[in-house]
């Protein structure tokens, strides 16, 4: 027995739908979070390349007119560093604050994505666990049936278990790539914080 796609769908039934709103829904997420994620991290290696170089020679006011301009992320942070004229505690605790709200901008809806990830292969079970159950209902109507009678029960166990799967893979590795993204956003600001404020204490260490 031939089974063609419209009766896999067919026999995916209502999990199988779901499932397909669900990889819609997942997809809208990650696409979201890219255009995020990529305006973020835009000009980002040029930033930190400059900030070296401004940072040797010691050009802090060039640097925070820089990062003023840039209109990134990681450049705000640096231009509040340098435009804060508190002790070097309290603009590693400015810091840290600009920091951490922007990678909890950036965590926006990564639990879901994770959700989704994790949840969709067992929903795919559930699927395959009713599909299987179809066909051993509809063998046991059916006693001495070619293996035509439980065709469809199966098949809708095997697409409900491939859809599953398919949703799953790519909210994982998507989670994945953005969770570290953001833990690599993180550690290079603060790194670049902490370079700018140690500079900025020793200039006014040596005006004394």
């Amino acid at each position: 027995m031939n089974i063609t796609i419209k009766q896999l769908i067919t026999a995916g039934g209502p999990i199988l739908f779901f499932l397909v709103g669900l990889s819609i829904y997942s997809i809208a997420l990650i696409w979201e979070r890219w255009t995020v994620y990529k305006r973020t991290f835009s000009g980002m290696e040029d930033l930190v390349h400059k900030t070296h170089a401004l940072l040797k020679t010691g050009e802090l006011k060039q640097l925070s007119e820089h990062c003023a301009k840039t209109k990134t992320p990681a450049g705000e942070i640096l231009h509040k560093v340098l435009a804060n004229y508190g002790s070097p505690l309290e603009k590693r605790e400015l810091a840290e604050k600009a920091v951490e709200w922007q990678v909890s901008r950036l965590n926006k809806s990564l639990t879901a994505i994770a959700t989704i990830g994790s949840v969709s292969p067992f929903i795919g079970l559930f699927g395959t666990v009713l599909g299987v159950m179809r066909a051993f209902k509809d063998l046991s109507m059916y006693a001495g049936a070619g293996p035509s009678v439980v065709a469809m029960g199966i098949a809708e166990a095997l697409v409900n278990t491939a859809a599953g799967l398919f949703v799953a893979v790519p909210a994982i590795v998507a989670y994945n790539y953005f969770a570290h993204k953001a833990n690599e956003f993180s550690s290079e600001v603060n790194w670049l914080t902490e370079q700018v404020i140690d500079r900025a204490a020793h200039r006014e260490f040596s005006s004394l």
